[in-house]
């Protein structure tokens, strides 16, 4: 490491360039001398100084002033790191430096609570006391343990395989595990699979189908259906170029597939995709040069979902808020790796089958195999690899129970892993220190539930029941209290300030606390409790009424309970106040206290609330080449438009275009992904927007896109990628903008949706053409004027005997209120003997002319109408044809 103090920059105070200079620069130098042997003998120093800093008595007034004095070091701190956005190892200096004063401050808040807070008086206060004590130690067990997690945060490059020949590349065997799920949703994966970037001499793709329809009886309908899907699947690997495999049993699920295939395919690596986890071009050509090390048992990447989770959407945080599995993947992940202790996460990931094999294979004793198939590779001394760049797109639980399921089973395998292998104590392992460590924070980390529940109720215990689990607790707990609590808020920002915002943790850990705390107990007690669960994905979205159906109160039955605890003990408060005055600060301090707990809760519940979904595909934030083809009916040219996607689904686009295009209501676009990968699709204008006045905003509805189109769109879309967007965040946590954004959810849940309307501007054909309205058993004269794909306007005039009729007030009326769909029939003129005949539906009626009389009838009227979708297979081909012939 080193800093150049004479580099020219603006003129800055003194104490911004102390803290971003100074200090730096003097520990570079100072650890640039230093052995490993000489930096133990400094921590054993700072160790020693520390003693002081944490038992030393002060005065209430006088502990009040050092609280203030260390938050205001923290926060300085902090701003100072903020400055030096670009520099990774300044960023260092200063984490290190505030983990060593939050563990000073946290030492001294225990050593405080140790002796002089704990209440043993009555059974009641005694039982309470320790169970707070112990929900206590474990959160400070926590954040020591994720310090030295994060001590190092290590960052990789790919290793370059471009240069070796082909015949001495490894061979790699793609494995895609699937049991129930959609085939489209397998098809997208292995269409991905197929199109990575290696050699195809050295890399073959396999499906390896687990929905045995043999495992139901011959009258269960269930047997038909999987047998169906294994023949779809079967078609399906066929016309994309990959394998399907099969076995005889479901023994151990995914990971007894995974073993059965090891048996029974050939490659060197094997590289593994959960069936929704579509990869990118680039996978292989990015991890596959780590395995030249021939150390290297498993290289994992991070899983990146697309769609929202039920966080995101519930609380309609619009990706303002990162995504749950940030932390692990963009930070503790990587500060695994430093500590070679990156865990295996049964997917995105490429594995030595021959070290995988020395083990047995994929681990079958635990439900979350995947991470103690690395513990076991890692007691064998090999090495794995974290690479954390995204290249694969997969699907996050869409529903609430869906995350709930997810979230228990891994808390269940993490306990079972801690159980089983005791990565602590036990001396038969082959770990390292820091290995067992990190192994031991990760098994540990699902035993939040009971003491999350503990904060929660801590205080109603003495506002409601007396129990006063803290004894003299009131300001001056608070002096001690707070400089612990904040500084470790200011240490962990500096890591964390990118992937888990301010107090978001306390929602998530909320969600869970009763089914993580269950499982996880049952575990401990119990390690062959429970099985493997599929968690539940789909790609199509299912369209949610705003109704209080939609709450999951089965999911959330317990905090409700613990909810209406806090409410009741905080109506309690006042009449503490009025009868107990002498008890203001404990009064006081567990007001606050509930308070808070409180705002967590509700947005913990709120997300049990699932929100409505306008939308039928997830959007992805892609910005892709794309072109506009539209055909000018009336000056007969074929017109381009360039731009720049904006948003993409499978089903639609949102085109930023250069220019104020006029365009058709059907136009032809083509997409160009970051590799030059192509597709050409019809599509429908929904709405063109002015962004400025030279700028539009096109959004498309993609129409009738076969086979082959679907799967070119899958391959620009989610293949054809050299950065996915969520590689880089956009937003930085601001601790209390997040605490506000978090406490105003209520605001936003019940918000109704509003859903832009189009205001389309079509171009339509201009003719001239005869046409005639069929409705109630007569027929009415008329002219069509516009003519387009999905829309006519005619107009009638009040020169005949029926449309006279037709144009009464009370007929009018009516059809504009029902909207009726009506007969159409077509032709150059009135003489013209074959007319083309179509349905429409009126959709509105315009006033050109009155007749000038009395009775209020229209003279001339323009009436819109649509052609219905449902019957756009039969007559969109007359309808081009006649956009071709009239005039």
């Amino acid at each position: 490491m080193s800093f150049s103090l004479f580099n020219f920059r603006p003129r800055r105070p003194f104490a911004t360039d102390w803290l971003v200079d100074f200090i730096p620069s003097f520990f570079d130098r100072i650890l640039g001398k230093l052995g490993w042997s000489h930096l133990k003998w400094m921590i054993l120093f700072l160790s020693i100084i520390s003693v002081p800093l944490v038992i030393t008595p002060l005065k209430i007034w006088q502990q009040s002033a050092i609280a203030v004095v260390l938050i205001a070091i923290g926060q300085v701190i902090v701003r100072a790191e903020t400055r030096v956005k670009n520099d990774k190892e300044i960023s260092e200096y200063y984490h290190l430096f505030l983990m060593w004063l939050s563990l000073a401050t946290t030492a001294r808040y225990l050593y405080y609570r140790l002796s002089y807070t704990l209440n043993f008086d009555t059974f009641l206060n005694g039982t309470f006391c320790l169970l707070l004590l112990v929900s206590e130690l474990y959160a400070i067990l926590t954040l020591v343990l994720a310090y030295f997690q994060t001590l190092k945060i290590q960052d990789r490059e790919p290793i370059d395989i471009s240069t070796i020949p082909e015949d001495k590349l490894f061979k790699v065997d793609i494995y895609i595990p699937t049991y129930n799920e959609d085939v489209d949703i397998v098809r997208k994966t292995t269409l991905g699979a197929v199109a990575i970037d290696y050699p195809a001499s050295k890399k073959k793709v396999y499906v390896l189908d687990d929905g045995r329809p043999e495992k139901y009886k011959e009258d269960d309908p269930r047997r038909e259906k999987f047998r169906l899907r294994r023949e779809q699947l079967r078609q399906m690997c066929a016309e994309v170029g990959a394998s399907l495999l099969t076995r005889d049993s479901n023994d151990h699920a995914k990971a007894g597939n995974i073993n059965t295939a090891f048996r029974n395919t050939d490659g060197d690596l094997v590289m593994i995709l959960d069936c929704d986890h579509i990869p990118t071009r680039q996978f292989l050509q990015h991890t596959v040069g780590f395995f030249l090390d021939d150390k290297v048992a498993f290289v994992q990447t991070p899983h990146w979902f697309f769609n929202p989770d039920p966080f995101e959407r519930n609380l309609r945080t619009g990706g303002r808020i990162p995504a749950g599995n940030e932390l692990f993947y963009k930070v503790l992940q990587k500060g695994n790796d430093f500590w070679n202790a990156a865990f295996f996460c049964g997917s995105a990931a490429v594995i030595r089958k021959e070290y995988a094999l020395e083990i047995g294979g994929i681990a079958t004793e635990t439900v979350t195999e995947d991470c103690h198939t690395a513990f076991r590779l890692h007691s064998l001394g090999y090495k794995s690899v974290y690479y954390d760049k995204i290249m694969i797109a997969g699907l996050a639980p869409e529903t609430f129970s869906s995350y709930v399921g997810q979230q228990v089973r891994w808390a269940r395998g993490m306990a079972q892993i801690l159980r089983i292998e005791n990565p602590v104590l036990n001396p038969k392992l082959n770990l390292t220190i820091p290995q067992r460590i990190c192994y031991f924070s990760a098994t540990s980390h699902f035993f939040f539930g009971y003491p999350r529940l503990m904060y929660a109720i801590a205080p109603t215990l003495f506002l409601l029941f007396s129990i006063n689990p803290i004894r003299g607790l009131g300001l001056e707990t608070l002096a001690y209290a707070l400089p612990h609590l904040l500084l470790s808020l200011n240490a962990n920002y500096i890591t964390y300030k990118e992937v888990r915002f301010s107090f978001w943790n306390e929602i998530l850990e909320f969600v869970m606390a009763f089914q993580a705390g269950y499982v996880t107990m049952m575990a401990l007690i119990n390690p062959n409790l429970g099985e493997f669960n599929v968690t539940d994905k789909d790609m199509t979205l299912i369209k949610r009424e705003f109704t209080w159906e939609n709450f999951d109160w089965q999911s959330v039955k317990g905090l409700l309970g613990v909810t209406a605890l806090i409410i009741i003990a905080l109506i309690s408060v006042p009449f503490w106040l009025i009868l107990r005055p002498e008890d203001w600060e404990a009064v006081s301090v567990n007001a606050m206290w509930s308070v808070f707990n409180l705002i967590l809760l509700l947005a913990a519940l709120l997300v049990a609330f699932e929100q409505p979904q306008e939308r039928t595909s997830h959007r992805l934030y892609r910005r892709l080449g794309a072109t506009v083809y539209s055909y000018d009916y009336n000056t007969e040219q074929t017109q381009e438009w360039h731009g720049i996607t904006q948003d993409l689904s499978e089903t639609g686009t949102g085109i930023l275009l250069e220019g104020q295009p006029t365009l058709p209501e059907e136009v032809e676009i083509e997409l160009v992904g970051d590799f030059g990968a192509r597709v050409i699709l019809d599509a429908e204008v929904i709405r063109l927007q002015s962004r400025n006045n030279n700028q539009s905003i096109l959004s498309v509805r993609f129409s009738d896109l076969n086979q082959t189109q679907k799967d070119n769109l899958t391959l620009v879309t989610y293949s054809d990628v050299k950065e996915w967007y969520s590689q880089k965040r956009q937003y930085v946590d601001r601790p209390m903008e997040s605490f506000g954004f978090l406490a105003t959810g209520m605001f936003r849940v019940f918000k109704e949706f509003n859903v832009s309307k189009s205001n389309l501007k079509r171009l339509r054909k201009k003719i001239r053409a005869s046409a005639q309205i069929y409705w109630q058993g007569e027929f009415y004269l008329g002219k069509a004027t516009d003519l387009g794909a999905t829309s006519i306007r005619l107009e009638l005039e009040n020169i005949t005997t029926s449309n006279a009729k037709l144009l009464e007030s009370k007929n009018l009326e009516r059809i504009q209120q029902e909207e009726p769909i009506v007969g159409l029939l077509l032709s150059q003129n009135e003489n013209t003997p074959s007319r083309e005949r179509l349905l429409a539906q009126i959709s509105s009626i315009d006033l050109l002319a009155s007749d000038g009389g009395s009775s209020g009838t229209p003279g001339k009227v323009a009436i819109e109408l649509s052609f219905p979708e449902q019957f756009k297979d039969k007559q969109d081909e007359k309808i081009k044809e006649l956009l071709r012939i009239l005039r």
